[in-house]
């Protein structure tokens, strides 16, 4: 097409559509023209009018047939504003330097292995068919707000979004109004910049609202003020350089968990805070956080006794607790480390396992008899682990009395676990010096039979063994003789009680003998842990 005319043939919107090319103007008249014009008009457009750049701008047009534009080079941008297709346009292959679609209506969009030099935008559109970006290249940013995408074919309600393997060198910008009936698919793909989700509606009730495996992101992952997905968020394996922020967002799933996120990386926050609502569960193991994990005024809506929120062998520097209200299902952290654990007994759990969980400080700072219930959560029953833990908190942070305390809870824990003989001897040592951790228990247990037997025999003496001879009679030195095991005043050898006396003798005895070993096995072990 080199000449002035339009082809012979064109209608009367083709031929204005054709002039309009040539200077550069939008196009409007409401009328119709054929895909075919289009895709000619753009891989052999005819010379510019004088002082003037070629381009396709058509607003308020209706595209008859299919737009193919397959494998194709436009070295311009093409834009296209209230303008209604008739079949899916298809761009796979081809090579755009700009792509602009606003307040339009499609059937669907085929642009596969499609390479967009600048941005693409597809904004405050209705597309009635899946959008397939796979493989796609896009030089800055995608622009998806307020559009309406619906997935059709024979799995209704899958594929809307289909962004898969694809490189953007901006933002993917997907907020603000968006709204997805069916699947949003982002796997494998590269962000340069930020993902925004803000106010996005991606609803998917029976399967995925959003496949994001092995997603990478170089900016945050922006889902805060208000997104809403019905559908399970698969976000396993991500990474993201940025924070992952879902302040006041809502997730819901009616298969599966809320938010799925094992494995994914997050270089500063994780918040699943201020507002942020999951009905259903949240499973997200081995989770990597540079900074804050965050469920602070968060709330998980699980039933009781199911899986609420399942976070093992993750690494946080704080992990944030307090929730808007307690977890009523059960919350796993084993084998987590963080250098800071917040939460307050009003906000935690009603059932957690702690198993393997290593802090440093806890927040706020509480005595341990405030927090030694939590610990007692674990629906597996008594790990002593935790105890340990806690223990080893207070300890390095100076609180020795809080420390005792909770190794003595956890003895006493452990205890309940024994079968008859091991809770009898675990209870005399609770009783005589509280397993070690009460040592002046001991010593009062020591005065209160050295004074007893004092009183006993200086009422009633006992006989001297060779009556020609005997030594003077100590009360004192004699009960010291019978209660302290391997101590000889030699008062024991020189009397000897006869009836009532020696079975007092003999109880005495005992309970020296009792007294010794328990403060011993206590002793040992409080030494073992210094």
């Amino acid at each position: 097409m080199s000449g002035s005319l339009a082809p012979g043939g064109w209608s009367g919107s083709e031929r204005g559509m054709w002039a309009a090319f040539r200077r550069g103007e939008w196009y409007a008249d409401g009328g119709e023209v054929r895909a075919s014009v289009v895709r000619r008009l753009l891989l052999a457009p005819p010379p510019a009018e004088p002082g003037h750049l070629p381009r396709l701008r058509l607003r308020d047009v209706r595209i008859t047939g299919r737009l193919d534009l397959a494998e194709a080079v436009v070295t311009g941008t093409l834009r296209l504003r209230s303008c209604r297709f008739e079949q899916v346009p298809c761009l796979d292959g081809a090579s755009l330097g700009a792509l602009e679609l606003r307040d339009c209506v499609l059937p669907g969009l085929s642009a596969v292995g499609v390479t967009i030099g600048r941005q693409c935008e597809l904004t405050r559109c209705r597309v009635e068919g899946p959008i397939d970006l796979y493989g796609a290249s896009i030089g800055g940013t995608l622009h998806l707000e307020d559009s309406t995408l619906t997935g059709h074919g024979e799995r209704r309600g899958e594929g809307a979004l289909q962004l898969l393997c694809a490189t953007v060198g901006g933002d993917i910008q997907a907020g603000s109004g968006l709204r997805v009936d069916g699947c949003t698919d982002l796997r494998d793909t590269s962000v340069r910049g930020s993902v925004v989700l803000k106010r996005a509606e991606l609803r998917n009730p029976t399967g995925m609202a959003l496949k994001a495996n092995r997603l990478h992101i170089g900016g945050d992952l922006n889902c805060r003020g208000g997104l809403v997905a019905e559908g399970t968020v698969d976000l396993c394996d991500a990474r993201v350089g940025g924070g992952a922020l879902f302040e006041d967002a809502s997730l819901t799933a009616e298969h599966g968990p809320a938010l799925r996120a094992h494995g994914i990386d997050v270089g500063a926050e994780f918040n699943l805070c201020d507002g942020f609502t999951a009905h259903g569960r949240l499973s997200m193991s081995s989770v990597t956080v540079r900074s804050r994990f965050c469920f602070k005024d968060g709330l998980i809506d699980a039933p009781v006794g199911q899986p609420a929120l399942l976070s093992r062998r993750s690494t946080a520097s704080e992990l944030d607790m307090r929730f808007r209200a307690p977890v009523r299902g059960t919350v796993d952290l084993s084998h987590t480390r963080v250098t800071v654990l917040s939460g307050t007994p009003d906000s935690w759990p009603t059932a957690l396992r702690m198993e393997g969980v290593v802090y440093d400080s806890l927040l706020p700072q509480l005595p341990a008899a405030q927090r030694l219930p939590l610990l007692g959560r674990d629906p597996e029953g008594f790990t002593p682990q935790p105890y340990e833990q806690l223990a080893a908190a207070y300890r390095q942070h100076g609180h020795d009395g809080d420390a005792r305390t909770v190794l003595l809870a956890k003895q006493r824990r452990l205890r309940t676990t024994l079968p008859w003989p091991g809770r009898v001897w675990s209870g005399l040592q609770d009783i005589t010096v509280g397993y070690g951790y009460l040592p002046m228990r001991a010593v009062w247990w020591l005065c209160a039979i050295v004074l007893s037997g004092i009183l006993l025999f200086t009422r009633w003496p006992p006989q001297p063994v060779d009556p020609g001879k005997p030594p003077r009679f100590q009360a004192a030195i004699y009960t010291f003789d019978l209660v302290l095991p391997l101590v000889d005043f030699g008062q024991e050898q020189a009397f000897s009680p006869r009836g009532g006396l020696q079975w007092a003798a003999a109880v005495l005895v005992c309970l020296g003998w009792l007294l010794a070993t328990t403060a011993a096995a206590g002793a040992n072990r409080t030494l073992r842990r210094a």
